[in-house]
């Protein structure tokens, strides 16, 4: 007969096991839930996920505490991914439109290539609370802030945005780029092309309430 107490015991030792206690098992775990949900939407199974990596279900808990820890796993991921693609415009030279058309089309084309992981990210951040839903954004929007430095140093500007400002341009794109996704009624040239001049309205309107005037014709190069 099963000793139901020792089960009860060790399948509680099994989940309450902190994550990370085998580093490549994770990594293989969340990569393989990137990848079914990039290909089946965010509706996926875990356990689709786990045949995927190759894990018994029952030992997924012991590389995530849960499928939401998992779920936040996986936007981690993809923002970091996003970011690899959005970071090469983080350092070029050129008007404030100049370098956000940049940061909109890398945005744009990485969402057409990733339509589901796109809406996936999405979602975290508007359906969970904002601590959480900040943690799988924040490496591009410290990314982001470390540019606005760098562009702004000849004018001795320190960047403090308010985080209200930011999440307001966040749910812009999130909501100009799903509508675009989902009705496909402008080309990507022309969405990538409406989201610079509201992202770039939207800052110079912050600019301006800090008490700067910044020109339209203004350059800026983040090597000088």
């Amino acid at each position: 007969m099963v000793d139901v107490a020792k089960w009860v015991d060790s399948t509680v030792a099994r989940r309450l096991r902190k994550a990370g206690d085998d580093q490549g098992r994770r990594a293989l775990l969340v990569e393989a839930a990137t990848r079914a949900i990039d290909e089946g939407g965010p509706r996926v199974g875990v356990g689709q996920i786990a045949e995927r990596a190759g894990i018994p279900r029952p030992h997924v808990y012991r590389y995530v505490e849960s499928k939401s820890q998992l779920d936040l796993e996986v936007a981690r991921k993809a923002s970091a991914d996003l970011l690899e693609e959005v970071r090469p415009h983080l350092s070029r030279a050129g008007t404030s439109y100049d370098v956000v058309h940049g940061i909109a089309e890398a945005i744009v084309r990485w969402a057409a290539e990733h339509p589901n992981l796109y809406r996936f990210v999405a979602a975290q951040k508007q359906t969970r609370s904002l601590h959480q839903a900040r943690m799988g954004r924040s490496l591009f929007l410290d990314a982001l802030m470390v540019a606005m430095a760098d562009y702004l140093r000849p004018t001795q500007i320190v960047p403090k945005a308010p985080d209200g400002v930011l999440a307001g341009l966040i749910g812009m794109v999130d909501a100009g780029i799903i509508w675009w996704l989902d009705h496909q009624d402008e080309t990507q040239d022309e969405v990538v092309d409406r989201l610079s001049r509201q992202v770039t309205l939207v800052l110079q309107d912050m600019m301006t309430q800090l008490g700067y005037d910044v020109p339209d014709d203004m350059v800026f190069d983040p090597e000088a």
